[in-house]
């Protein structure tokens, strides 16, 4: 699909959502009251063109559309890393992953020993101390030890598994190792992956309807192995199945996947209108990373692990009847990095003291419709770098450049980054290489990941 039949896909889809969506918002629902509950949902390589919001006509998605249609859509949104362990790091901490230590994942066989340092601040951390009760469900992945595991890090439940993937049935890693975890504990149990966050998450908004709560959900889906709710176990532990799953017909089961997510998030949303609480309730969903080639990234240039656009410009949507004007689309660009303050700053709760928070709040886009400051965007992973100002880009060392090439593209006129501007413009290149520069030093980007920590 090019540019310009997506985009005209892609503005037919909201506007019928939104047509749609608006008749379904409800007025008997409370008055927001002054500490709202907070809902992160993170799909896990979900890409920018994925679900139907965002023009993908394959894949139903029809509570996303929804809330997309009673909310506000992102079209500019990022996360700030273009895998999964340093956008779930910066994510946390609301500071570039590389002052975290995480600037890279996690994985089983060489970074085992390693995790989120026990001195970095998650919001979780500063929410409980406000008051909030807080609870995970799904994918960690940032650390395997139980040190790392999340109820050290501010979350009083955690439920799911602390690897980059598993197996959707057994829940065993692609080390052939069992994880799935009830708190620190290795707790083994039965159910589709994407069926058994959803439960949890459910039942932990209907213990704790009296609030004030912040619920963190982070699917696995639509990660590989590429398998559907009604397919078998693959992973065995001890074993060495097959990384990405045996189905041969990827685009069938990724389809599948992203629906029983979609299903999934229409249960949590249920469970708060239930409950009398949806006009007290932010709803944010969004994605870690863009996707991989099995997925769809829409208009956009690269994938998952790389520094185009594909890699880290992600669909994003916010939902709150009542506070959030309805069928909105905000193309201003904003980062995963930003969740942190807007969370601490809606419940009224302090940022952690010493630590510098590179997030800006989200509140004003959200609530008021103004327009962030202007600021700059950095993305680094191994000798990979890109920055955003504006509309113009840098990028430098990512998969279809040679050697230490620089590529500036306009992403107003060039979403696709196939013009490359580096030639015609070399006072810009020479101003944006400087700021990299200095940002690398600043945050350490050029540090190696540690192995044990």
């Amino acid at each position: 699909m090019n540019r310009r039949t997506f985009l005209r896909t892609l503005a037919g889809a909201a506007a019928g959502a939104a047509l749609a969506g608006c008749r379904r918002l409800r007025a008997a629902d409370p008055a927001p009251s002054r500490n709202p509950n907070l809902v992160v949902i993170m799909a896990d390589d979900l890409g920018y063109g994925d679900i139907g919001c965002f023009g993908n006509e394959q894949i139903r998605t029809p509570t996303l559309d929804r809330l997309a249609a009673e909310g506000v859509r992102f079209t500019d949104f990022h996360s700030s890393g273009a895998v999964c362990s340093p956008t779930r790091a910066g994510l946390m901490t609301g500071r570039y992953q590389q002052r975290a230590h995480v600037p890279g994942v996690i994985s089983v066989a060489r970074y085992r020993g390693h995790g989120l340092a026990s001195g970095e601040v998650t919001f979780a951390e500063c929410l409980k101390k406000a008051g909030y009760a807080t609870g995970i469900f799904g994918k960690w992945h940032l650390g395997y030890k139980p040190k790392f595991n999340p109820v050290h890090q501010g979350f009083d439940e955690f439920v799911g598994y602390v690897s980059g993937n598993v197996d959707y049935v057994s829940h065993v890693d692609q080390g052939g190792v069992a994880d799935w975890w009830h708190g620190d504990q290795l707790h083994p149990e039965e159910g589709y992956t994407t069926h058994l966050i959803t439960t949890y998450a459910v039942d932990f908004i209907e213990r704790h309807k009296d609030g004030p709560f912040c619920l963190y959900v982070a699917h696995e889906a639509p990660h590989y192995p590429y398998q559907g709710p009604n397919d078998k176990a693959e992973r065995t532990v001890g074993g060495t199945g097959r990384t990405q799953g045996r189905r041969k017909d990827t685009q069938a089961a990724y389809k599948e996947m992203v629906e029983a997510m979609d299903k999934g998030v229409g249960q949590v949303v249920a469970a708060l209108d239930r409950a009398g609480l949806t006009r007290n309730t932010l709803v944010l969903f969004f994605s870690d990373n863009g996707a991989c080639p099995a997925g769809s990234n829409g208009p956009l240039r690269g994938h998952k692990g790389q520094m185009w656009e594909g890699g880290h410009r992600v669909p994003a949507v916010a939902y709150w009847p009542g506070r959030i004007r309805p069928g909105r689309t905000w193309t201003g660009t904003a980062m995963t990095l930003d969740i942190f303050p807007t969370l601490l700053a809606l419940a009224g709760a302090a940022p952690p003291q010493g630590r510098t928070i590179d997030g800006t709040d989200l509140g004003p886009v959200l609530f008021a419709e103004k327009p962030l400051a202007p600021r700059t965007l950095f993305w680094a992973m191994a000798k990979q770098r890109a920055m955003r100002d504006g509309p113009w880009k840098l990028v430098r060392g990512t998969r279809g450049q040679k050697g230490n090439e620089v590529g500036l593209f306009h992403l107003g006129r060039d979403l696709d980054e196939t013009n490359n501007l580096a030639d015609a413009e070399p006072d810009r290149v020479r101003t944006m290489l400087a700021a990299l520069k200095a940002w690398e030093t600043e945050v350490g980007a050029n540090d190696p990941m540690p192995t044990e920590s």
